[in-house]
């Protein structure tokens, strides 16, 4: 049986590479995804390694590097220096770094994107912790005096500019926009990437002047140990030298700290693939199924023979299981080498959203070749399990008179097993839309969901009946007798059929789901802003960094403007979890944002006080009075509870003292946002003019009205589905090639049927669009039930977030392209298959078993 089974694979070469196409296409998301994550913890522990000392002296609450926000720490010189006699100290050197240096490119624009930091500071020169490469200098050489800077090699290629060009750097220093001339690139560590970061290094003093106000002062220092020196225990000698404020670190210490750090945030991007990989894992599943499904249908005569010479039902079974192993290892294989590119292909994605990974391989590790082959072979074996199962219990008499090649036998216990799964979906999508007090309603719909979107794929050959019965009328009346033929062709085998559009469902459900999710944040989020924001116009910054308070105050004297309000920020922790700290006048109240007084006065929010959202002090049992302690870089901050606040559903509230309360805790005053109210009859045109020029050096501040700023939020929205539906878009391109595989083998099966109907006078166009036809209705049945599926999800999700200020927004026009779309994907999925079907020689086809 083993000889026959490899002569059977060998003798259908074509076959056998359209179900090893079926399992590559399945594998390769997964082992892409995989290979991806890889290349971003190599690529950020590589940056963050080569950003450490052997010892560090930073201010509490610092990434690695020194920079952290809110803190007016510093290091003098001679502190340094005192550091640097310490015994098996080699040397140490002063740190200075923000992320708030935005390089601005020769059309004006900022090079910067939203996420990854713009690091700014002090060219360092010594080797990071265990001898690793520090800061490395890829061209030119590093600034040695003011007036020159060192950037890193992406930018100064997206920059338009050159070597010796002169370059404007933004930030919120002393000079707000300076320019200097690039003498050099440089990266930190040895990987070739910034990870989307952008990097302005200056000399010492040009680092100094504009972020340490021109004192001879540090915000870390770099420690170097000397050759075979204990780390640990030189800490300890240097953290005695540690002044109040600061903290004293190893560089194992440190990398592994921000190592956690990124770790945590690299995991949701992961998971993020990883579920996409799971959604295109499924669609190649079905892909597989229905392959293997049709192979094993086309050769049940083959097998029935087998089992009248002799062969067992265990025999057939394993012959079938062993083509299937041979197969799922070649598509394995393959999928996990496809996944190099699928890697490179998402990194690509990624760097349009900022996150760059430069010059960082993908490779091939352990966990994506294991899991590739895992995969790849159990799901394989899986789904030829059933086809085999099946082929093996058929009676060889009903094999060979063709009784098994319809489809039709199993069509009960599907609708069962479809149904029950449908109603454990529909009860969970109930329970998430009217259980009130469920914990996690989100994810009783989301289980709701999976199991509904299982249940329609199994009954779909029923569900599938009306659709098709429908377009096969339309087909009778555009098309006659071929219209007729391909509706036949469609319902004959209605299993196989419904699989492949089952796998064009699932693409295009998650897609609608999507849209309306979208669409409805979007328009909810626009609402929220438009109604919950004050004042006629609003300084801030896109990137959510600080900007300096002159701009208040140089607003505050604009011809036409009648107030001016200011709010500050400062990160800490709270109960052990991080927290936004804000800052406001008590005149502002109400000012910045839509607030409602709750309990207490706003004559008792002062100096030393705090208010909260009304719904926080409930949560957390908060009463007037209580004492609240939040946690700054520069220290701890004991407040008190004067008053709480109400505001509309959708708005961020959160904890709020007085400007004076941060400037007493060491926090900068710089500003976050910054609110002009329009006098009444002034020309807002022209203050507004007035405003953008207090501006126009900082291309990082902007003005806009509350409409633009809701549509700059709402951009992010944008970015974020377009991701999405690149990464949804790989799992419909392996839906269509199902359609076109299926196609194709169906094809095959039918060469004797084609061959006869073209010899009653069927002509090849005819033939080809008889095909196209049936492609057409099998697209726009996955589409229909696709659309409809996506639209329920849709309004379940929005209907549980409607607590978070989500209304529901169903965008039809962009529905009504999806179903277009299907369409024309259908027409060209057929293309190949067609052309093979016409060029098939009619006397051959006719003898053709």
């Amino acid at each position: 049986m083993l000889r026959t089974s490899w002569k059977s694979l060998m003798g259908r070469k074509l076959r056998l590479l359209m179900s090893a196409f079926a399992i590559v296409l399945g594998v390769s998301f997964v082992s892409g995804s995989l290979i991806f994550t890889d290349m971003l913890g190599s690529t950020f522990n590589g940056i963050m390694n080569g950003t450490v000392a052997d010892v560090n002296v930073q201010p509490k609450g610092s990434s690695a590097g020194g920079a952290t926000a809110g803190s007016r720490s510093v290091l003098t010189r001679a502190q340094i220096d005192r550091i640097g006699q310490v015994e098996g100290v080699r040397s140490s050197v002063g740190a200075i770094t923000v992320t708030d240096a935005y390089l601005v490119g020769k059309n004006g624009k900022v090079l910067a994107t939203v996420g990854p930091p713009s690091i700014g500071g002090n060219v360092i020169t010594e080797p990071a912790f265990g001898g690793q490469q520090g800061m490395v200098v890829k061209s030119g050489r590093t600034p040695q005096r003011e007036g020159e800077v060192a950037i890193d090699p992406a930018s100064l290629e997206k920059s338009g500019y050159r070597l010796g060009d002169t370059i404007a750097i933004a930030s919120s220093g002393a000079e707000p926009t300076m320019r200097a001339t690039i003498v050099g690139t440089v990266l930190w560590g040895s990987k070739g990437s910034t990870a989307g970061a952008t990097y302005a290094m200056f000399d010492d003093r040009t680092a100094q002047q504009q972020w340490m106000g021109g004192k001879d002062a540090y915000q870390a220092a770099w420690v170097t140990a000397e050759p075979g020196q204990d780390v640990d225990a030189l800490a300890e000698r240097v953290r005695a030298l540690t002044p109040a404020g600061y903290e004293t670190l190893t560089g194992a210490e440190l990398a592994k700290k921000s190592e956690d750090q990124v770790g945590q945030a690299l995991s949701f991007i992961s998971t993020f693939l990883l579920v996409f990989a799971g959604i295109a894992l499924v669609v190649g599943s079905f892909l597989i199924v229905n392959t293997f499904s049709i192979l094993v249908a086309q050769r049940s005569r083959e097998l029935a023979l087998l089992r009248a010479m002799g062969a067992s039902r265990p025999q057939v079974r394993r012959a079938v299981l062993f083509e299937a192993f041979v197969v799922g290892l070649v598509g394995a294989t393959l999928g996990l080498l496809l996944g190099l590119g699928i890697a490179q292909g998402i990194s690509a994605m990624f760097s349009t959203f900022g996150l760059d990974m430069g010059s960082t391989p993908p490779r091939l590790t352990l966990q994506a070749v294991a899991a590739s082959y895992v995969v790849g072979l159990l799901v394989t074996m899986l789904a030829a399990y059933v086809p085999a199962r099946k082929a093996s219990s058929v009676p060889p008499v009903a094999a060979m008179t063709g009784d098994a090649l319809t489809g039709r036998s199993d069509l009960g216990r599907r609708l069962a097993i479809g149904l029950t799964l449908t109603g454990l979906g529909v009860a969970g999508l109930l329970a998430g839309l009217f259980w009130e007090d469920a914990p996690g309603r989100t994810w009783w719909i989301g289980a709701g969901a999976l199991l509904t979107l299982l249940g329609v794929a199994f009954t779909s050959p029923v569900l599938g009946k009306p659709v098709l019965w429908g377009l096969g009328r339309v087909y009778r009346g555009m098309f006659g007798q071929v219209g007729a033929l391909a509706e036949t062709n469609a319902t004959r085998n209605p299993r196989r059929t419904a699989a492949t559009a089952s796998a064009l469902m699932i693409g295009l459900t998650l897609v609608t789901t999507m849209a309306v999710l979208g669409q409805s944040a979007k328009t909810s989020l626009t609402g929220i802003i438009e109604g919950g924001l004050r004042g006629d116009y609003m300084y801030s910054n896109p990137a959510f960094q600080p900007f300096s308070p002159a701009i208040a105050d140089q607003a505050a004297k604009v011809d036409g403007v009648a107030s001016v309000h200011r709010m500050r920020m400062a990160f800490g922790t709270l109960g052990g979890e991080q927290t936004i700290l804000g800052a406001m006048a008590p005149s502002d109240f109400d000012k910045i944002f839509k607030q409602e007084a709750g309990r207490g006065s706003l004559a008792d929010f002062r100096k030393g006080t705090v208010m909260v959202p009304e719904k926080m002090a409930t949560d957390k049992g908060w009463a007037l009075g209580q004492k609240v302690d939040v946690a700054l870089p520069s220290g701890p901050l004991p407040l008190t509870l004067a008053m709480t606040y109400q505001q509309d559903e959708g708005m961020d509230g959160g904890l709020y003292t007085t400007l004076d309360t941060l400037a007493d805790a060491g926090v900068p005053a710089t500003d976050m946002r910054v609110v002009v109210d329009v006098a009444g009859g002034a020309d807002k045109a022209k203050v507004r003019q007035q405003l953008e020029t207090i501006v126009k050096d900082l291309p990082m501040v902007t003005v806009k009205d509350n409409q633009e700023f809701a549509k700059t939020q709402t951009g992010q929205i944008d970015l974020l589905l377009n991701m999405i539906y690149a990464l949804l878009g790989l799992a419909i391109v392996i839906a269509v090639l199902g359609i076109v595989n299926t196609l194709a083998l169906s094809v095959i099966e039918r060469t004797r049927e084609i061959g006869l109907l073209r010899a009653i006078g069927l002509r090849r166009g005819q033939l080809g669009r008889m095909i196209r036809l049936e492609s057409v209705a099998i697209a726009l049945l996955g589409s229909v039930l696709g659309l409809g599926m996506g639209l329920l999800f849709g309004f379940a999700l929005v209907r549980a977030l409607e607590g978070d200020g989500l209304a529901l927004h169903v965008p039809w026009v962009q529905l009504l392209a999806f179903l277009v779309v299907a369409g024309i994907v259908g027409v060209l999925a057929a293309l190949w298959p067609a052309h093979r079907a016409a060029r098939m020689d009619v006397l051959r086809a006719i003898q053709t078993e």
